[in-house]
């Protein structure tokens, strides 16, 4: 379980799969060439973090407790 709540924006998103390639527990790619987040057992924090870091629209949003920690506003 990770200590993030991680979401996509799908307007953001342009589906170059570099998320899926590091956190293939965590994301996965729709039919419409869109990341998404899976459910169950993900990759470590430290991996989704670099992941959102890595991801070049910044398109993975990532909170903890109820705090947006990623990307800074």
């Amino acid at each position: 379980m990770s200590k993030y709540k991680i979401k996509v924006d799908k307007e953001k998103c342009i589906g170059c799969g570099a998320c899926v390639a590091m956190a293939p527990k965590t994301f996965e790619m729709t039919p419409d060439g869109k990341a998404v987040v899976l459910k169950g057992e993900l990759d470590e924090d430290i991996v989704i973090r670099q992941t959102a870091e890595a991801c070049p629209t910044l398109a993975i949003e990532l909170e903890e407790d109820g705090k947006k920690v990623f990307p800074e506003e």
